[in-house]
């Protein structure tokens, strides 16, 4: 089975085979045989450690904030953010702000109660706000009584941030008295001090550092995410001013600015418009709509069609909820509903066999919802649980649905055909793929030919992309025939992000690529149709492979992001080094995995033999099977899509694959400290 495994993380050993112990049915022996006992491994009770205060986040912060990367140092962010939101929703604050300096410091001010200050009843001798920052599941959320809605849940959050950077201030206006307490890594600094009297000013400022510790020397906050999260939790709750500011050198060179005032009382609606900008859309205006009531079960929503791929982002109490969850099902159940009433008024049988995704696969939509004590999977909250949600939203959106396609007849026929022609196109392909897996190689005369697998279901099917003749030579001998497909491309792929679309129709390699997979692109994709469950992008481990499988990434990317965000592509990574020393040999990724494999597997007097691997073409068949090939010894890194960063993840890939080398040199530039053994 294939692993998503972090680049950095050790390759996995190939397993040795089981020793199985076969015991007669009439015998009397135990059903578990005991085991020997190792010496020097004893288990008693001074093997069992009790973790205590903050230590589990230091220990283990992938549990918290889903890793150690650039989106999890942003997600301490979010986390503070989120504290202020849940003020403004609740009506007690109505501005935050937002400050970066130029040392990496994050400051997040807001005008609401601020953190009670007084000494915690369950806790002699430490203030609640000690007990807030210090103590896991700690908080104000958890019965409803000081928040009705909140994205905060387990009272985990804050302290997760002050667990995980080596400087923290919070400075608290409370009953026109300040008060402050620092902390580093976790622990108190000192006492909270009482700072004397404050007029005209109340709630809380949170000024904050990430430990390097933990997320690494080169480390810091991404001026332009963090202006992008601000600016999107504004459009979420139109109460609130949102104003942001930097250190001007942070920002110079880019299109981020140093100062801005975010408030939205428009919502859903002026993101959404903000979003599309001057895109075709299939109706004139955006279906877009709020209750009435705030708090528990309020709903607020904008929905429009375009000739684009699905853009669906969804929000509850202002956290993002990138997976999805009930709240988007009773969403797509309230459109489909309202579409297909629409059609029986009016007689349109075509509609009759209209699916769900026939009505989403070229929807624009937000959604946020605000519910009491909502259920989320995972501490990061990617996916909304709470089953109450899809009923919620489905009851608040299907009138407004009714009334605005019954008065809208003109706008509403034109969604109706636009819908059934998915619907049509969807049930012509499905015809078409009764094409078996023979005429499918027989048309595509590949280069180097697609040696395709010999199933015919997708379930488990492999499809390895891999660069050069060569090395798919090689790649259909170490295969295993029956369910991984080899296809080999020549040379680089056209750039899809700087071409135009009769140059790529007419581009032979990206033809046969989509024809290969069977799947569609961009509104046309269809995820049942895909003939393989993984695509494996197969490169060599140097510069040549890297830019081949960052020019397939953006083809991914461009014209079937579905793909990629339903988990179907993975990038292999193939061994750079070989290491021998006597019978024993190893495999490194790269020169950092080289040099811990020497100091920790390699030791003795004996003659060690490094080989470097010009190539995938270079290795043998069992070295690349078992190194990059074999689901039982291969790492496999998935291909994710920042749903939280969405913009800035468009802005990325436009940035270094479009056209404007002003842009590519400006990324190159904000990010060449992180650079390290340059390959020229």
């Amino acid at each position: 089975m294939s692993q998503a495994l972090n680049l950095f993380d050790d390759m996995p050993e190939k397993p040795k085979p089981e020793k199985k112990t076969v015991i007669p049915a009439n015998s009397s022996a135990p059903l578990i045989p005991s085991m020997p006992e190792k010496s020097g491994q004893e288990y008693g009770a001074s093997s069992i450690r009790v973790l205590e205060g903050l230590e589990p986040v230091r220990m283990r912060p992938g549990m918290y904030i889903g890793g150690t990367d650039e989106k999890a140092l942003h997600h301490l962010f979010a986390e503070v953010l989120d504290n202020s939101m849940d003020e403004a929703v609740a009506g007690h604050a109505n501005f935050i702000e937002v400050s970066l300096d130029t040392e990496g410091y994050l400051t997040v001010t807001d005008n609401g109660r601020g953190i009670p200050v007084e000494l915690h009843p369950q806790v002699p001798g430490k203030s609640t706000l000690e007990v807030i920052m210090t103590k896991l599941h700690a908080g104000g959320k958890f019965d409803g009584d000081a928040y009705e809605t909140s994205g905060g849940l387990h009272g985990v959050g804050v302290s997760v941030v002050n667990a995980l950077s080596d400087f923290v201030e919070v400075e608290v206006a409370r009953n026109k008295r300040l008060y402050r307490q620092r902390f580093s890594r976790g622990i108190p600094q000192g006492p909270l001090e009482e700072l004397g009297d404050v007029h005209n000013r109340r709630g809380t400022r949170t000024r904050f550092h990430p430990d390097p510790q933990i997320f690494g020397a080169h480390a810091k906050f991404d001026p332009g995410r963090i202006f992008r999260m601000s600016r999107s939790k504004a459009y979420l709750f139109g109460g609130v001013e949102i104003r942001w500011s930097c250190d001007p050198s942070l920002v110079e060179g880019t299109e981020t600015p140093e100062k801005a005032v975010f408030h939205f009382p428009g919502g859903l609606k002026d993101y959404l418009a903000a979003q599309i900008g001057k895109e075709f859309t299939v109706t004139r205006d955006i279906f877009a709509g709020k209750t009435e009531r705030s708090g528990h079960g309020s709903v607020e929503w904008a929905v429009t069609w375009h000739g684009g791929d699905m853009l669906l982002h969804s929000y509850c109490n202002t956290i993002p909820t990138t997976d999805g969850g009930t709240h988007e099902a009773g969403f797509r159940i309230a459109l489909t509903k309202g579409l297909k009433a629409y059609a029986d008024l009016t007689g349109n049988k075509r509609a009759a066999n209209i699916t769900t995704d026939d009505v989403m696969i070229s929807a624009a939509g937000m959604l946020s919802v605000f519910i009491r004590e909502p259920e989320f999977v995972g501490q990061t909250k990617d996916r909304l649980a709470t089953v109450e949600a899809q009923r919620i939203v489905e009851n608040v959106i299907r009138d407004p649905f009714d009334h605005y396609l019954a008065d809208n007849p003109n706008e509403a026929d034109k969604l109706l055909e636009w819908v059934i022609e998915r619907s049509d196109e969807r049930m012509r392909r499905r015809k078409e793929k009764e094409v078996n897996r023979k005429s499918a190689v027989r048309k595509l005369r590949l280069p180097g030919k697609l040696a395709d697998c010999s199933q015919n279901s997708a379930a488990g099917a492999e499809l390895f992309i891999v660069e050069g003749d060569s090395a798919g030579g090689t790649a259909k001998q170490a295969r295993n025939r029956a369910n991984q497909a080899i296809l080999p491309l020549r040379g680089k792929i056209l750039n899809v992000a700087s071409a135009g679309r009769e140059k790529m129709g007419a581009n032979q390699q990206i033809s046969d690529l989509i024809q290969a997979l069977g799947c569609g692109t961009k509104t046309k994709y269809r995820d049942e149709d895909l003939r393989y469950e993984r695509i494996v992008i197969m490169t060599d481990a140097d510069v040549d492979g890297a830019h081949i499988a960052s020019l397939l990434i953006t083809f991914f990317y461009q014209e079937m992001s579905e793909l990629v965000r339903k988990g179907h592509l993975f990038l292999a990574v193939p061994p750079l080094y070989r290491i021998t020393q006597g019978a024993k040999t190893l495999y490194a990724r790269d020169d950092a995995h080289r040099v811990l494999l020497m100091e920790t597997e390699f030791k003795g007097g004996k003659k060690v033999e490094i080989g470097r691997f010009k190539g995938l073409g270079e290795m043998s068949t069992q070295q690349l099977k078992e190194t990059t090939m074999d689901p039982a010894s291969r790492t496999l890194l998935r291909v994710d899509i920042d749903e939280i960063d969405f913009e800035g993840t468009r802005e990325a890939v436009d940035g270094l694959m479009g056209t404007k080398p002003e842009a590519r040199f400006r990324f190159i530039q904000e990010r060449a400290v992180f650079a390290d053994n340059l390959d020229i």
